[in-house]
């Protein structure tokens, strides 16, 4: 190779590619080179101008290059805080609980509680653990454990005794107690209800929330991750505010990754609360953390019968329940409390999973946009499990993100035998409309909503061109084929897509004068069947031209 002195060398030359820029207009190119933090060229062999003598020279040697994916919804502190806690994730058995439970509680004796969670509703009968299983590994102290979508806790009997809940005890406006044939408390809590029990838990050290979200920086920045959405700031169902944490690593400079924050909505108050989230919003924006978004949790989650739908849940004979879920604020205080933030220059981020809570968030979006007219704040409603198809355009119409969690939109025991047989056929064919969303012309974002499901953006990704988990059998039936994106399509949302709810317009593609937030695979994963994209790996990852991960291997 001949290279000849640039006047302006770059910092950075990454050739070799293939070089997959997510743009539309030139999609493929074989070099990129950084400057001072921003891409200065992306071309080919023109490219190798700009090495200088000082020039860091990365021979790609048929690795893909691309934008640093950006996770939109993510709950990175407690996900961190929760790996060194009793982490139960990944198995999906009983005896595998016992296990982890048993060997957890019998290394950290000096524990007060036993703390931790990623348990799957599908280990046990109807989604529910009940308490005596944990009674039997700790007796002595209180057990508490989330499951792995966070919407549910499992207590111990000291844990409930500790909290004061008893069968007199009356089922939270937001949740519910689950009970015995008797009225006692079986130990599991829903939604709300989590709350009678995690209040009583003891607040992490601020020190164990900084190593969390450190712990949870290192592990996402490996998967390519270079910037992400905080989901929920504040204290909710025993997840503890991190926003101690974000600053911490803020003001000591230790945030490497770009982060934007969503300060809770707190469901109880009203427009009182303004005030303090717009002080918690100055306090919290310095470095390369920033905070306008508020998070509105409209409902809860179609296993435990809590996403708010449109019409009656089933029951487990197929019969029409008296359940359609539960809106957690009401749609006339939502529009106004929405048209507010709106107006205060807030970006909302809803927690919208069923039909009817998809519904209210677009109404009060369009409500929004009819009192204050157009804005910049790009409002966008995550999870979207149920859409009515009436309301697929509507998202293109209002400018409303549809932020998707792709890793669900597949077959498994939580989705065949908790969710399927409760919402019918005819809902169960509007899960996840991704295809129809994107044809319709919204804006697709994503994010992984780790830790309740994996934080690697490949397996989203597999799913959301498969409609199938990595790893099925190839006869693994398709869950709702015509809903299936093409890769191109999905990588958009999770670089680009993301980077616009972000309000990181110069990062989510690959262009001259965007900031070098870069990840490097292992493969082309465009030059590969789709069933394999999750066997791809990140070797490499930029934030700013600046190297934060890189594989034993790269």
């Amino acid at each position: 190779m001949t290279t000849r002195r640039h006047p302006a060398a770059a910092d950075l030359v990454l050739a070799g590619g293939p070089v997959h820029t997510v743009d539309p207009a030139r999609s493929r190119a074989s070099a990129l080179a950084v400057r001072e933090g921003r891409i200065v060229a992306v071309g080919h062999e023109e490219v190798r101008e700009l090495i200088g003598p000082r020039t860091e020279v990365v021979d790609l040697a048929g690795k893909l290059l691309i934008p640093g994916f950006q996770d939109a919804h993510v709950h990175a502190v407690g996900g961190g805080v929760e790996l060194g806690q009793c982490d139960l994730t990944g198995e999906v058995t009983v005896d595998a609980y016992r296990r982890r439970i048993r060997a957890y509680a019998d290394s950290h004796l000096d524990a007060p509680w036993i703390t931790g969670g990623g348990w799957s509703l599908e280990a046990f009968p109807g989604g529910t653990p009940t308490r005596g299983l944990l009674d039997e590994l700790v007796p002595d102290r209180p057990v508490y454990l989330v499951n792995r979508d966070h919407h549910g806790g499992w207590a111990n009997t000291r844990a409930l005794e500790l909290a004061g809940v008893t069968a007199a005890t009356p089922d939270p406006a937001d949740g519910r107690i689950e009970r015995d044939e008797g009225g006692e408390p079986t130990g599991m809590l829903q939604e709300g209800a989590m709350t009678l029990v995690s209040s009583a838990v003891p607040d992490p050290a601020p020190q164990e929330l900084t190593e969390g979200l450190l712990r949870a920086q290192q592990l996402l920045h490996s998967y390519g991750v270079t910037a992400w959405q905080d989901a929920l700031l504040g204290d909710h169902a025993g997840m503890h505010d991190p926003s101690p944490a974000y600053a911490d690593a803020a003001r000591r400079g230790l945030l490497t990754a770009r982060v934007t924050g969503a300060l809770w909505w707190d469901r109880a108050r009203g427009l009182e609360q303004l005030p303090e989230l717009r002080e918690r919003a100055a306090e919290l924006t310095q470095g390369r953390m920033r905070v306008r978004t508020v998070k509105i949790m409209q409902d809860g989650i179609a296993e435990n019968h809590t996403a708010a739908l449109l019409g009656p849940y089933l029951t487990a004979c197929g019969c029409t329940s008296d359940n359609s879920g539960i809106s957690f604020v009401p749609p006339e205080l939502l529009r106004g409390y929405v048209t507010r933030l709106d107006a205060e220059g807030f970006q909302v981020h809803f927690h919208a999973l069923g039909d009817r809570a998809v519904r209210e968030a677009l109404d009060a979006v369009e409500a929004a946009r009819r009192t204050n007219g157009w804005s910049g704040n790009r409002p966008h409603l995550a999870h979207l499990q149920v859409v009515h198809p009436d309301d697929v355009p509507r998202f293109r119409r209002l400018g409303a993100t549809a932020n998707i969690q792709a890793l669900w939109a597949a077959h498994e025991p939580q989705m065949d035998e908790l969710t399927i047989p409760f919402l019918g056929p005819e809902r169960t064919a509007r899960q996840y409309p991704f295809g129809d969303l994107l044809r319709s012309g919204a804006v697709l974002a994503a994010g992984s909503d780790w830790p309740v499901s994996s934080p690697d953006p490949l397996e989203a990704l597999h799913v959301a061109v498969n409609r199938r988990l990595p790893g099925a059998p190839p006869a693994a039936p398709v869950f709702l084929p015509e809903q299936r994106i093409d890769l191109g399509a999905a990588l958009a949302a999770y670089t680009a897509g993301s980077a616009y709810v972000h309000h990181l317009d110069h990062t989510g593609s690959l262009r001259v004068g965007g900031l070098a937030d870069l990840a490097v695979l292992d493969r082309d994963i465009f030059d590969r069947p789709p069933e394999e994209i999750a066997e791809a790996r990140v070797l490499e990852t930029y934030v700013g031209g600046e190297r934060v991960y890189a594989a034993d291997d790269a």
